[in-house]
């Protein structure tokens, strides 16, 4: 029974996720809105399951269940609300953009609520199975996701390279795994940094290199950051729009549980291997943005360096950095919700809100909008007060006081470079003339949501040592 209940969050989830598309049959086409509406409650009430039951960030011992293969701890409470929470507000911000596109089907709010299921068990895995399971079942999802728009060319193209690229990256995950089980004798987490302190260390390097480029792919980071561009570009805005935000928050779930629980004994390997690639991303995701001219490839060619960004905690290494990458996680994603959330808000009536020339003018047509934006791509840039300052500062400062100082210096330098495309998007919505056609601007609700989804980027801001006084709780729960 206390396993059962150790679960709740994930049935209760599941349940209402089934339920829901079964009675999406029965719900006439003018009134999809039902469904969405259901949806956000679904994940809103799990987030609540989550929460109150069973926070061990309030102190309550960690737990496990179905003899070690789940955990429910403070890490896996911090980042399954946030996941929640991410998607709830993701699905609130895709309503309106799903109908104008005649994509306003059942099948987006089920694959979402699947989707994050799978992100829950990645959050709760206490076992390399739960994991591998936890991400397939998100991964199967979101290739179904970026295929919603079947009649369209580059969305189906960009599917079919997720698709077959994404399977590479879980073959090379799964394979890295069997050869850990292997020299180990374990799939459990806590069994494998117990027992990889073991002579055969050839072959832990090994299992090692290969769970690192699976873990490099979901990151969606150098090398293995080929799918990012095309996937947020060929996708819908909506769907862009989950694949930016809550995703990336599973990711550092994957990334920690293998390498801040499994392979900790081996950090000294990993980190010289995540330091390359976390390396690579910062600089060679800026560099390249720089010449982007499509915002939705620009914000894809940025989250391959953010996500490099965020791989350096794992690079420090420890609490510090464990915080400091969880920190950036949390950031990103609110950041995500804001910058695509207004791109989604605003195309409609046959415009897409694609290029940065869509933004130009946006200042005259809606002045808030065009603040909400500012807001969101100051905190990309990590110019303060905003969240992504602190997120940044927090990593360097791991990094350093890690004794990587030349990363550091290589990371603020790529960052100014990232600053530049930043601002590029600000001089177009307040310095230049509108050219695209007026929109419609969409107010009530949406508006209101995304108004307080950014004014969080200032309000997080001013206060940064509360958030990371939760990420640093969260670790030692």
């Amino acid at each position: 029974m206390k396993d059962i209940l150790l679960v709740l969050p994930e049935i209760v989830l599941l349940c209402l996720a089934a339920l829901i598309l079964i009675a999406d049959l029965f719900v006439r086409p003018g009134q999809k809105w039902f469904t969405y509406a259901c949806g956000i409650g679904a994940l809103l009430w799990t987030a609540l399951y989550v929460f109150v039951p069973f926070t061990p960030v309030g102190g309550v011992a960690t737990q496990s269940a179905f003899s070690g293969l789940f955990v429910a701890d403070g890490i896996a409470t911090v980042l399954k609300i946030a996941m929640l929470l991410a998607a709830a507000v993701a699905l609130a911000y895709s309503w309106t953009y799903l109908k104008k596109h005649g994509l306003d089907n059942g099948e987006y709010v089920a694959l979402t609520l699947f989707g994050t299921l799978g992100m829950m068990v990645i959050a709760s895995a206490a076992s390399m199975l739960t994991a591998y399971l936890g991400l397939e079942l998100l991964s199967l999802s979101m290739y179904a996701l970026v295929a919603l728009k079947r009649d369209d060319r580059i969305a189906t193209e960009a599917a079919m390279k997720y698709f077959v690229l994404g399977a590479l990256a879980s073959g090379l995950l799964l394979f890295g795994m069997s050869i850990i089980y292997g020299a180990t004798g374990s799939i459990s987490l806590d069994g494998i940094a117990k027992a990889i302190a073991a002579p055969n260390k050839m072959a832990i390097a090994l299992g090692l290199i290969f769970i690192a480029a699976g873990v490099a792919f979901k990151l969606g980071v150098v090398p293995f950051h080929m799918w990012v561009p095309d996937v947020y570009t060929g996708a819908p805005t909506a769907v862009t729009l989950f694949l930016g935000t809550a995703p990336k928050i599973a990711a550092f779930a994957l990334a920690y549980r293998l390498f801040g629980n499994a392979l900790v004994p081996a950090h000294a390997d990993a980190s010289l291997i995540l330091a390359v690639i976390a390396t690579l991303s910062v600089v060679l995701g800026n560099l390249i943005a720089v010449a982007q001219t499509n915002i939705k490839r620009m914000l894809a060619y940025s989250a391959i360096a953010n996500m490099g960004f965020l791989l350096l905690g794992f690079v420090a290494g420890g609490k510090d950095g464990y915080a400091a990458a969880l920190f950036y996680a949390l950031a990103y994603a609110i950041t995500g919700l804001v910058s695509f959330g207004i791109l989604v808000l605003l195309s409609g009536r046959g415009i897409e809100f694609d290029n940065i020339e869509d933004l130009k003018g946006l200042n005259t047509r809606s002045p808030w909008f065009a603040f909400l934006m500012l807001l969101a791509m100051f905190s990309l840039a990590g110019i303060p007060p905003t969240v992504g300052f602190w997120a940044k500062l927090s990593v360097i400062e791991a990094i350093v006081n890690a004794g990587y100082t030349w990363i550091a210096v290589i990371a603020v330098m790529a960052s100014l470079i990232g600053a530049f495309y930043y601002l590029r998007v600000v001089r177009a919505m307040y310095f230049s003339e509108p050219t695209a056609a007026d929109v419609a601007l969409p107010g009530g609700a949406a508006t209101a949501l995304v108004s307080v989804n950014a004014l969080a980027i200032l309000a997080l801001g001013a206060f940064p040592s509360a958030i990371m006084a939760l990420c640093v709780r969260a670790l030692q729960g």
